[in-house]
């Protein structure tokens, strides 16, 4: 399934370069008459499907041209958190770490310099979210070059670039442009999410269970078989087959520390579970010893609906 799953990601990205910059291209400049001035531009931060199953892994717009002077506004349009990061020159990008405040929250000042870590801190537009988080952030860029910026969360497989030109140069797209080619790429996004929803799904029975989906794309932020049904002494391994997104499988009342593993997987009854951090490639076997109805979550994401139930008879 991950072969499969490349190929496609291949034909995605594929699509939304000739078929999307070129569509951009392909655009009379409609600004070309206009006499350049410092503006403000939108980029969206991820993006969801409705009631938040389907998120998005991408800076929408991807890539920006804009002059010194200008500022750029990133929203969040997503419930996934987010980090919008300029990384200090020689500065490696590093998998998140949810204990940094200088990954949590706002770093730098309202303008950038070009060489220093500037960071949004985590965004969503999900109150419930549970991480310290805003929904905006804005850089004003004085000094021209091309920079790339990255979600701290999600890394490699989330970056967006800005290339910053002298001020007083001709834009070559409008904001209008860049919306329309965004609403394409966020269509694209969630119909690669409902592929690999319908993919994943496949291969979940009642003792396979899949800790949501991810490509690099999207993410399923769903359990996938959301609800199962076994017999007393049966397994059920618990897989998170995606390529980024962190999850935990919690049984009863979370404690502080969701983040570290705490019961007894071998031997459930219905005491308070959890597996700590599963992250991509991970799995997580529970054996259910009591006849029940057992409720379970991903601590990470149950404000975006990741919840399950394992119902266990004779």
């Amino acid at each position: 399934m991950q072969l499969a799953r490349k190929s496609h990601r291949l034909r995605i990205a594929v699509a939304l370069l000739s078929g999307g910059l070129l569509s951009i291209a392909a655009v009379p400049t409609a600004m070309a008459n206009e006499t350049p001035h410092p503006r403000t531009w939108q980029v969206a931060v991820g993006q969801e499907s409705m009631h938040d199953a389907i998120q998005g892994m991408a800076f929408l717009p991807g890539t920006l041209w804009i002059n010194a002077g200008d500022t750029i506004h990133w929203t969040a349009r997503a419930g996934e958190i987010h980090t919008v990061t300029f990384l200090a020159q020689g500065q490696p990008l590093t998998p998140f770490n949810p204990g940094d405040p200088t990954q949590l929250f706002p770093q730098g000042g309202t303008s950038y310099d070009g060489v220093s870590y500037y960071n949004s801190g985590v965004l969503t537009d999900e109150v419930d979210s549970g991480f310290p988080a805003g929904t905006t952030y804005s850089l004003t860029f004085g000094q021209t070059g091309d920079f790339t910026y990255w979600c701290l969360v999600h890394g490699a497989m989330m970056k967006g670039v800005v290339h910053v030109r002298a001020a007083g140069t001709r834009y070559p797209f409008t904001q209008d442009q860049y919306d329309r080619q965004s609403a394409h790429e966020k269509a694209m996004i969630l119909a690669d999410g409902l592929k690999l929803w319908k993919e994943t799904a496949e291969h979940a029975t009642n003792h396979t269970v899949f800790a949501g989906a991810d490509d690099g794309t999207a993410m399923i932020m769903r359990w996938i078989r959301q609800t199962v049904h076994v017999k007393v002494g049966s397994k059920v391994t618990f897989v998170n087959n995606g390529m980024a997104a962190p999850h935990t499988v919690t049984f009863g009342v979370e404690q502080p520390n969701i983040f570290v593993p705490y019961g007894d997987p071998t031997n459930f009854a219905g005491q308070p579970l959890n597996s700590g951090i599963l992250p991509p490639g991970g799995s997580f076997t529970v054996t259910f010893t009591k006849k029940g109805v057992y409720h379970y979550i991903c601590a990470l994401h149950d404000y975006l609906h990741m919840v399950g139930t394992v119902v266990v008879g004779s």
